[in-house]
This record gives structure tokens, sequence and C-alpha cells, in this order.
């Protein structure tokens, strides 16, 4: 069951995940629609459930440290578990309307 301080715990990592920028597309990750999944477990353990824009990404593990870094900072938060899945495989149109028009 999740609680009203799990989804504000889940709204504050989400915001602080915008600071997490892919390299290639030079725009954060919540926005480009690679952040799948955030849940709150036990209160305290947050679990993010990500992909890349492609499978192979030199830069997979660059954002995926930057991804758990950021969600560490958020008061509250003890454990980070971050994980990664091509299912379903990303595609431009995860992407918010204001980036995908900034993007073209």
């Amino acid at each position: 069951m999740t609680t009203a301080n799990d989804v504000h715990l889940i709204d504050l990592v989400r915001t602080v995940l915008k600071m997490v920028i892919d390299p290639e597309l030079g725009q954060n990750v919540v926005d480009l629609g690679m952040i799948y999944e955030i849940t709150v477990t036990d209160g305290c353990i947050i679990g993010i459930l990500m992909t890349t824009t492609t499978r192979g990404c030199p830069a997979t593990d660059f954002i995926r440290q930057g991804i758990e870094e950021c969600a560490w900072h958020v008061d509250g938060v003890e454990l980070v578990n971050v994980r990664l899945t091509y299912d379903p495989p990303w595609a431009p149109s995860m992407m918010t309307p204001e980036i995908a028009a900034l993007l073209g």
C-alpha cells in the first residue's frame, strides 16, 4: 500500500532526477521518458526502473550512477536500487511534449 509519505518521497526523487542529463540529447532523463518507475518500500528504500535511448548506450553507467547519486541526496532515502530495462524499448514518443518539440 502506497502511503502519502511514499508519494511525497517519489515526487521528491522524480524532481531531483531532472538534474541527470543524457549527454547525447542534452536533456534530463525524466522528461526524456527514461524513468519508467519509482517505488518506495519500507518507507525509505527507493527502487528506480530506467532505460536508455538505445541498448549498448556508452553513457549507460554514467546515467545510472547519476540517477543513484541524485536519489541518495533526498532526505529520508536510505537505499537506492536502480534497475535497467529495455522492456518496453525507449521511443521518442516517451518524451514530454515540450522536449519533443525542442528536439524536433
